[in-house]
């Protein structure tokens, strides 16, 4: 890992109180989007750069196996002393993983991508959480937004210090944020993202059905967000609207954090899933023609016993 980066978290920045007290709505959006693709239990999950733990611990308590992989040493330790802690925590780097091949159910990359600066490594890391996956199995591809620091510089008040425009200045060209101040407020050695390169990069490494969601969108423009979040009447209100905007390609960009959700489909595994969901469309069809007393046509039996169960109930089918 970059020494500049390793510094950051470990001497400069506690992440663990990030998603706890800053970002409380990336935390509760983030949770609504993985619930809603997840496998049914049981089911093993590697939280890949999964920091201080905070999706671990939270997935821990929903039942998952989950196993945290992160290149900070403190953030393994915080991982191991939440409570419910993961089943397992240990150093490592997303582009190598030690893991078998087809041994996890889910893979969460919610933070490799923010620090691999050059494309080659972020397409590694995500070739080796397709590696893992069990056929079917969906990933999480957590991503900032190529104009987070212009959004922050206007609404910080950053923009004031001529040394945070220059390096606005090239977050929008090149997408590398680079901090060359000594103030640990200008993040660290980071990539950001435009929606349409991270949906291509997911679909290079592999993966099929690749969707972007806006995590945060634009509450951030909310003045009173924090207040609004604590009532909860009023911090519904908030996420209907975000669920409301989270596939607006107008919006994507203004959102601080993007996730990609995408599946690890062979192509004979996609063209026999495709074959059944056709085949039960067809079946619903003459089911509903036959209503009324007329004996319903049987299923058939010979077609995709090995792809029942792999995703159903989950939004990306």
């Amino acid at each position: 890992m970059d020494p500049e980066i390793l510094a950051h978290y470990t001497d400069h920045y506690d992440e663990s109180l990030r998603l706890s007290e800053v970002n409380r709505l990336e935390l509760m959006r983030t949770q609504e989007i993985l619930s809603r693709y997840l496998p049914p239990l049981p089911a093993v999950v590697l939280d890949v750069g999964g920091g201080p733990g905070a999706y671990s611990s939270w997935l821990a308590g929903l039942g998952y196996e989950v196993h945290l992989i992160d290149p900070v040493e403190i953030h393994v330790q915080q991982a191991l002393d939440r409570n419910p802690q993961p089943a397992s925590a240990r150093v490592g780097d997303a582009r190598r993983l030690d893991e078998a091949d087809a041994t996890a159910d889910a893979v969460l990359l919610m933070g490799p991508l923010y620090h691999l600066t050059e494309r080659a490594d972020r397409l590694r890391a995500l070739e080796e959480a397709r590696r893992v996956l069990r056929q079917g199995g969906p990933v999480f591809v957590a991503a900032i937004t190529r104009f987070a620091s212009a959004i922050d510089a206007l609404y910080s008040g950053a923009m004031d210090d001529e040394r945070f425009r220059e390096i606005v200045d090239q977050d929008l060209e090149t997408g590398v944020h680079l901090n060359p101040t000594d103030d640990p407020r200008y993040f660290t050695t980071a990539y950001f993202h435009h929606a349409d390169e991270l949906v291509a990069e997911v679909e290079e490494a592999g993966f099929r059905g690749v969707e972007v969601l806006a995590v945060e969108g634009v509450a951030w423009a909310a003045a009173d967000l924090e207040e609004r979040l604590e009532d909860p009447a009023k911090r519904e209100q908030v996420l209907n609207l975000l669920r409301r905007l989270e596939r607006e390609p107008a919006l994507m960009g203004a959102s601080p954090h993007q996730l990609a959700v995408a599946r690890k489909w062979s192509a004979g595994f996609a063209q026999r899933r495709r074959r059944k969901e056709q085949h039960d469309g067809d079946h619903q069809r003459e089911h509903r023609q036959r209503e009324g007393g007329v004996e319903h046509v049987a299923a058939g039996q010979d077609l995709l016993d090995d792809v029942d169960g792999v995703g159903e109930g989950h939004e990306l089918g």
